[in-house]
């Protein structure tokens, strides 16, 4: 298998090809069709893995690379069911200790789910639209 595209720039994963077509599977969709051969080009650098990853959305990829563990996702999930939470109100509410529980914010500032804002006055943090996006997306994914 490999990622090939057509004269628009549509990408696809290569299935199988012949002497004229080939059978390509859309990765946005997974809708599989035949195009003509001439149609088609190799991209360079890019795996059939990572192309086949796009079928999940942008925010839901990046909540899965960015968390590690079920206490991870659970940190996300309490942000989105609590809102905004005080940095002290997490040191106290969870079982992480302070040095894990400001690793885990710091990643997800990094990766672009969190950011900084006041609450009652104090620091702490929230979700971004991109981790809210994420999270509504998760349990949909792959309904068929």
């Amino acid at each position: 298998m490999r990622t090939v595209r057509d004269e628009s720039g549509a990408r696809y994963l290569l299935l199988k090809q012949s002497g004229e077509s080939s059978l390509v599977r859309d990765p946005q969709t997974g809708d599989e069709s035949y195009l003509e051969n001439d149609r088609l080009t190799p991209v360079e650098g890019e795996s059939p893995l990572e192309t086949a990853a796009k079928r999940v959305s942008s925010p839901a990829r990046r909540i899965l690379t960015a968390v590690h563990n079920d206490r991870a996702l659970g940190l996300l999930v309490e942000f989105s069911d609590r809102g905004r939470l005080p940095v002290r109100e997490l040191l106290s509410a969870y079982d992480l200790c302070e040095s894990d529980l400001h690793g885990l914010l710091a990643e997800f500032r990094a990766a672009g789910l969190i950011q900084e804002c006041r609450v009652a006055g104090e620091r702490g943090y929230e979700l971004t639209d991109v981790a809210i996006e994420g999270l509504n997306s998760l349990p949909e994914e792959f309904d068929q």
